[in-house]
């Protein structure tokens, strides 16, 4: 468990990987290893704890240019009205990318929770740019699963995240 102070709004929070949004997310990025795809899974989750969508990195899978766990669970919320991203979190697995690290940003999400940031480091300082709170949990399964994708299918790994390798 993390324990984090928010200064400017004097609020305690207190993060684990006990979160059943962090939960979700976990068990999402399990489920698209078992199908052969990148390992990230996430859930955003609104205010009052309603989990709004949740998903899995689907590239792999769907031969999709852009179902990255943040954005697959953000289409699985479906439209909703600007107000329910308001104090939402996203909780993923790994460090967000750009793209989702922009698509939190467009709809405003309060706070993004990540698994780990070792085996890839995303959008984590323009999130804090843009006063998203980052809090990032440093769990030892998430990165495991990531490593391990990454030693058997590194061409997909890093076609995942825009690399050449």
């Amino acid at each position: 468990s993390i324990e984090v102070v928010c200064i400017e709004s004097q609020v305690n929070i207190t993060m684990s990987a006990n979160d059943t949004g962090f939960q979700a997310a976990l068990e999402e990025a399990k489920q698209g290893f078992q199908e052969g795809g990148v390992p990230i899974g996430a859930c955003l989750v609104a205010a009052d704890g309603t989990i709004l969508g949740r998903g899995h990195n689907m590239r792999v899978q769907k031969n999709s240019a852009i179902l990255h766990g943040e954005t697959s669970a953000l289409e699985n919320a479906g439209r909703l009205p600007a107000s329910a991203y308001k104090g939402s979190t996203m909780y993923t697995t790994l460090s967000p990318c750009h793209m989702c690290t922009g698509a939190c940003i467009l709809y405003k999400v309060s706070r993004v929770v990540m698994g780990e940031n070792n085996t890839f480091v995303g959008g984590e300082d323009l999130l804090r740019h843009h006063g998203i709170e980052v809090v990032n949990l440093k769990n030892a399964e998430c990165e495991q699963l990531m490593r391990d994708f990454i030693a058997e299918h590194p061409e997909d790994w890093y076609e995942d995240i825009g690399e050449d390798k």
